[in-house]
């Protein structure tokens, strides 16, 4: 077995060419088998696997600086830098990070997870080079869905100014940049840069513009027509005006092709786009047929590519999705908007049945707002389903654009809280924190999938900007009997008693269930509140629980700074009274990947932690009391 020869960084270069077409199948073998029992990455780690042993082949690692773009493609890379053990524990607690992770590995140069971030930290990387003097090679790796991120093109524009070498590699499985694919193409790339053809061109212009009075205006003649030339000639057009070399396309498959390219790259000075077709899921079927599906799957059957544990109950998601379906037959005014995540929000089933009222603006938060606020402006009413950990990308434009002007912009906001495996970049767990800040935002969260549906139909007719939080998985089916309209700044009593009162915030009210059954149990007096508004906060409930209760008990899948309990402490100490606050939240941390269920109990923001905790907080006010 030839991958068993791959023990650590450069063992690659041992091996003949035979032998790589060899490890290029074992690879894919390899992580059809693995990803079938952990779950992860699949479909876009097959489409790169020759790319990737193309870059080992050609980088001296760790020296040479590989950064990859959002970094779930990453999986071969990790195989050939000698980690193929850590494939049994992929993305599970303690385990091996489906990203890359700079403290993982010397060979992991940038933390990644997000996306469009790739050429930037090339570029940073690039100019700490030339100012400390050191020798190596940069390659920025970026997929054509992440070109369409602004960030990347701000970065583009300001590689152009770079006089050192900079390699970028665009892997394109999707979006067709250049028609122009093949021989004259390949053809044109390597001649441009052969060092014949760059000294006769550097050869010729120097002679002319030696040639009085008419030098200078030959010299700009010939460059007006090269100009044109590449523009009928050369499918890289585009990055050659941002003063970008371009290089290829060159087929994803091809290893000595790529490496071939790349090493022409390597002796330019300034930045150079090496552009390279892959075909996502190279290799399994299931996955060439269903990219998508495979692009994050759960464990599958490998012969059906089938998931082992199929999904019988709706998620959080599922729920949005009908809702939206009923909301767009019902008002023609709402329109739906995603950043690349169609499938991923539950958008689908809309943008099938209105596809007029539908927009997908490719991986571009920042612009998929100020866009949804230009729609609102319009009269229209704008949802923007997106992901927590996403939606922070384009702080600014919610600050800035939508709630300044106070525009009825709804956010639907999924994979709110821990989200699990995909660990610290996707972890949804700042958003209460960072909108509750922002003045004009009102924030909500659902405690169950009926109570969602409530929510996102009061959303849409609200008036101002609003975002509803709601989580990854499953939908809770509990409580079905308390369902209180949703009135503003208005919370919900579960349970009316004495003592203790548990004020719980969306996904937090399940858990808080559970903890007022074990108080019960222990034969503590217990009220559940569902507080329904993470802003604003309902002010008449908090000075009525203090009539009858001695410790509030805030629960929420947020950080504590910033949060919804700290906002309530905070109430209290302005007001002055006298009740005890307990904050329970998510310490000031970076979660890792795990299970939920593991991330809980060891955040202390499980059931037992936090009956423990709250008796604990009970007794030491009781005994207070009775000292003084």
């Amino acid at each position: 077995m030839v991958l068993e020869r791959i023990q650590k960084e450069n063992d690659i270069k041992e091996l003949s060419e035979e032998e790589l077409k060899i490890l290029a199948d074992e690879i894919r073998e390899f992580l059809i088998e693995k990803i079938s029992i952990t779950g992860g990455h699949l479909a876009s780690n097959l489409g790169v696997v020759e790319l990737t042993m193309a870059l080992h082949l050609t980088l001296d690692l760790p020296k040479d600086k590989l950064i990859w773009d959002v970094g779930h493609q990453s999986y071969t890379h990790k195989l050939l830098t000698g980690r193929r053990d850590g494939f049994d524990e992929l993305r599970k607690y303690g385990g091996m990070s489906g990203f890359p992770k700079r403290k993982e590995s010397e060979c992991d140069s940038f933390d990644t997870g997000h996306s469009s971030t790739s050429i930037s930290a090339g570029l940073g990387y690039a100019h700490a080079r030339e100012i400390t003097g050191e020798d190596y090679k940069i390659v920025s790796v970026i997929g054509d869905g992440a070109l369409t991120g602004g960030m990347a093109f701000e970065a583009l524009n300001n590689a152009a100014q770079l006089k050192s070498n900079f390699i970028i590699v665009l892997n394109d499985n999707n979006m067709s940049i250049s028609e122009n694919v093949g021989g004259l193409s390949t053809y044109l790339a390597g001649f441009r840069t052969a060092d014949a053809y760059r000294d006769l061109k550097l050869g010729v212009m120097n002679s002319l513009n030696k040639i009085p009075v008419y030098g200078d205006k030959v010299v700009e003649k010939i460059r007006r027509t090269k100009s044109g030339i590449k523009q009928l000639l050369i499918p890289g057009m585009f990055f050659e005006e941002m003063g970008i070399i371009y290089l290829g396309p060159v087929d994803g498959g091809d290893i000595k092709g790529i490496s071939k390219l790349l090493r022409e790259a390597s002796h330019i000075d300034g930045p150079v786009l090496v552009h390279v077709i892959t075909h996502k899921g190279a290799g399994y079927a299931p996955a060439e047929r269903h990219p998508a599906r495979f692009h994050g799957t759960e464990p599958f059957e490998i012969e059906t590519g089938l998931p082992k544990n199929p999904r019988i109950t709706a998620n959080y998601t599922d729920i949005f999705s009908t809702v939206m379906r009923k909301l767009g037959d019902r008002d023609p005014k709402v329109v739906a908007i995603t950043a690349a995540m169609t499938d991923g929000t539950g958008l689908k089933r809309f943008h099938n049945m209105f596809p007029e009222r539908f927009f997908d603006v490719g991986i571009a938060e920042q612009h998929a707002v100020t866009f949804a606020a230009g729609l609102a402006a319009g009269g229209l009413k704008p949802i923007f389903a997106v992901y927590s950990s996403f939606l922070q990308r384009a702080y600014d434009q919610i600050l800035h654009d939508v709630c300044i002007q106070n525009l009825p912009v709804v956010f639907a906001i999924d994979r709110a809280g821990l989200v699990g495996s995909d660990g610290e970049t996707h972890q949804g767990i700042f958003d209460i924190s960072y909108l509750s800040s922002i003045p004009n935002m009102t924030i909500l969260a659902p405690k169950n999938k009926w109570e969602l549906s409530d929510m996102i139909k009061y959303a849409v007719d609200f008036g101002a900007p609003i975002a509803i939080r709601y989580p990854r998985g499953e939908a809770y089916a509990g409580l079905k009997d308390y369902r209180a309209p949703i009135e503003y700044g208005k919370s919900e009593w579960i349970y009316h008693e004495s003592g203790i009162v548990l004020f719980a915030l969306g996904s937090m009210v399940k858990t808080a269930e559970a903890v007022y059954t074990s108080l019960k149990e222990q034969g503590y007096a217990c009220s559940l509140i569902n507080a329904r508004f993470a802003k604003p906060l309902d002010r008449e409930t908090l000075r009525e629980v203090i009539e009858k209760h001695e410790l509030i008990v805030t629960l929420e899948e947020n950080v504590l700074n910033g949060g919804f309990g700290e906002h309530i402490t905070e109430f209290y100490n302005e007001q002055g009274n006298p009740i005890r606050v307990l904050n329970i939240a998510i310490p000031d941390t970076y979660v890792e990947h795990g299970n939920v269920d593991i991330l809980r109990k060891e955040l202390g923001i499980d059931a037992d932690t936090i009956t423990k905790r709250t008796m604990e907080a009970y007794r030491k006010l009781t005994a207070e009391r009775i000292d003084d």
